[in-house]
Order: C-alpha cells, then structure tokens, then sequence
C-alpha cells in the first residue's frame, strides 16, 4: 500500500490560462483604446456612462419662418382692408349727413383718409409680428404680455384722438378708426404664431 502526499506536485491540478494571470481570481481583459475593458467598467473600475451630454436649450421659437411670415403679411391685408371699410363707410355716412343739409358740412375725415388708414393698418400689423416674434425671447409668457401691450395700445388709441382734437365727431370716428386696426393685430397674430410654430 503506497501512501500520495498532497502537497504533491504532480496532484495539484492545473490552473487555467485566464485565471493565472490575476492574482484576484478575475479574467485581465485588455483593456480598450478609451480605457474601458471589455467587461464594461473603465480602468478606475466605475462603468463609463454611454449618455450623450445634455445640450442647451435655444433661446430662438421654433416657428417655421416661411409660414410666420407669411401669416404676418396676410394679418396687415385683413387689417388695411378692414380700416379701408371702416373709413369708407364713415366717409359714406358724413357725406349722406352733410347731403341732408341739416348739421352742414360733416366730413370727420380727410379726403382719401380711408387710404391712409389702410396703410397704416398694414403697417401696424407688421410691427405687431415683430413684437410678438420679440417677445418669444425675452419673455417667459410672450403672449400674456402681448396681449397686455397691444390692449393697452388699442385704449389709448381710441382715448387720444377724443381728448386731443376740438371737433369730437372726428375725434370719435379716428378713435373707432384705431381700434378696428388694433382688433386683428390683437387676435389674428398670436393665433397665426402659435400655428406657425414647427411641430416634433
């Protein structure tokens, strides 16, 4: 009866290849040209986060410019033709008032005043665009404010005209004038700016 020591050598199993060469007991992956190991976890053995880095948000509205434009030119032709109305039927009344003969001559406009009113609805409208697109940037609730601004414009201008001019018919009609140029640029462009605005 022959007696095996186990502490010998030619008993001991033999190690395998990826396991001898770590002293942890772990495979030594080599590592890649990042720095990451195959198994996943970088050289300082926390795992290398593959999310891209969040980008800023742009201060610019995402408003298709092609369309917001357009819809500011089409505002100003709604709102010259509308103050062209309203003058040209203000001018049929005062010439139907003055044919009566019994209040004498009333015209509380200028002659071809209805052009001029169209053109400076045309006008308005474009700056009211230009406030609005404005306002996108600088402000936290751009329509809130846009409202606030062109209302407050509308009181005034129909309020001006009746404390500035003596004959207070005139002063009236350029009053209503002024706030029927005021009332599209007052609805039509916030509506036609949030429309315009690019969908995702």
């Amino acid at each position: 009866m022959t007696y095996s020591d186990p502490r010998d050598p030619r008993r001991q199993s033999p190690s395998t290849r990826a396991y001898s060469a770590d002293p942890g007991g772990y495979p030594n992956y080599p590592p890649t040209q990042s720095g990451q190991t195959q198994s996943g976890y970088t050289q300082s053995g926390y795992p290398q986060s593959s999310q891209p880095a969040p980008q800023r948000p742009s201060r610019r509205p995402d408003v298709d410019p092609l369309l917001f434009a357009g819809g500011v030119f089409m505002t100003g032709v709604v709102t010259g033709l509308a103050a062209w109305l309203v003058a040209w039927i203000i001018g049929l009344i005062a010439r139907a008032v003055t044919a009566t003969g019994q209040f004498g001559a009333w015209n509380p406009l200028e002659p071809g005043g209805e052009y001029w009113f169209a053109l400076a609805g045309f006008i308005t409208a474009l700056v009211g665009g230009a406030l609005w697109y404005l306002l996108q940037l600088v402000t936290p609730t751009p329509d809130s404010f846009y409202r606030w601004i062109v209302g407050l414009l509308i009181i005034a201008a129909f309020v001006v005209p009746l404390a500035a001019d003596g004959d207070i018919w005139r002063g009236l009609a350029t009053g209503v004038l002024h706030v029927c140029i005021g009332l599209p640029v007052l609805s039509l462009i916030p509506t036609m700016g949030n429309r315009s605005k690019q969908r995702h």
